[in-house]
């Protein structure tokens, strides 16, 4: 496996693996087969592993945590605080808001190191900016940690510029961590440019969109708690506009002789050696398939052309809800 380098601290393989479909959001997965999952994707090389406190919530850092735990000095595992959490509600009423205040930022991490049965989290990130919270004074609890040894480095996720550079006046960021993909791209606006700058490493979630940009998605996949069915782009007439706009995907990958998930992540890859994008695989076989995608090199051309086929314009429906986005970029 490839590796890059997030920050100055951490060196990760080039894909790394984003565990929160085992567990929340997307109907999650037995347990035994996650560990099996979890088992292999160290055996093909993959070090580089994404959790968060609300993944569940809480059960996602247990799961890695047993998953992992015999594989500790190969793998570096990355978790967030900052939302307010309920316990008692249902998924969608879950996520209450948020909170990135000095004290839950510690609080959170005291928690998280007893579900993932570590010493240190590798990489704590902030989940989203908090507005009510100047990033000065959540990014300084967080470097309290850091001083304390109880986090190796830093991380905010979905966070503006402006912010990354008000953080990192404060502490050393080595990883931001977004949505981007051939249809979702706003980080081109000026997050990436100001992460390769200031050495930040670039850390894509939803690679493969949430599963469409495989090409193999159906509405029948996505079980009655799934969250995508609340999303637009996964709903009705803009669920068949989207997947036949991937199908066109399929057809330059099938030319290629590769899939169209390995063909999305080698898009991603190829637009900077400063990004590791985390696909959310529970199964295996996609999870060898997603790292094979390492090897693919694509011409400037072909890089062109995939860009210019899928792209947030042509996509139909918004990424997120309206409340959803407004978390976003702040």
């Amino acid at each position: 496996m490839k590796k890059r380098n997030l920050g100055p601290e951490l060196t990760v393989s080039a894909i790394g693996l984003g565990c929160m479909g085992m567990s929340h959001a997307y109907g999650g997965a037995d347990e035994a087969d996650s560990i099996k999952a979890l088992h292999r994707a160290v055996e093909i090389g993959i070090s580089f592993f994404d959790t968060a406190e609300v993944y569940g919530p809480f059960a996602n850092e247990i799961l890695v945590g047993k998953a992992l735990g015999p594989y500790r000095d190969k793998v570096t595992i990355a978790t967030k605080f900052g939302f307010r959490v309920s316990t008692t509600d249902s998924l969608v009423k879950q996520l209450t808001g948020v909170d990135s205040s000095p004290k839950n930022v510690k609080a959170v991490a005291e928690a998280s190191l007893k579900r993932l049965g570590i010493d240190v989290i590798d990489l704590y990130y902030q989940h989203r900016v908090d507005p009510d919270v100047p990033i000065e004074e959540t990014v300084g609890a967080m470097a309290d940690l850091v001083r304390e040894g109880k986090v190796r480095t830093l991380g905010l996720s979905e966070a503006s510029a402006a912010t990354i550079r008000r953080a990192q006046a404060v502490h050393p960021i080595a990883a931001v961590q977004s949505e981007y993909s051939l249809w979702t791209r706003e980080p081109e606006e000026n997050v990436l440019d100001t992460c390769r700058e200031l050495g930040i490493g670039f850390v894509p979630f939803s690679p493969l969109g949430r599963g469409m940009l495989t090409g193999k998605l159906t509405l029948d996949d996505l079980g009655a708690d799934d969250m995508r069915r609340g999303l637009p782009r996964f709903q009705g007439e803009n669920f068949d506009a989207n997947a036949a706009l991937v199908a066109k995907l399929g057809e330059i990958a099938g030319q290629k002789g590769v899939t169209a998930a390995q063909l999305a992540l080698a898009w991603v890859l190829a637009e900077g050696d400063f990004i590791v994008p985390i696909p959310g695989a529970r199964k295996i076989r996609n999870i060898e398939e997603n790292t094979k995608a390492t090897e693919i090199v694509l011409s400037p051309e072909e890089l062109a052309t995939l860009g210019a086929i899928i792209t947030p314009e042509a996509a139909a429906g918004a990424r997120y809800t309206e409340a959803m986005q407004a978390m976003t970029n702040r």
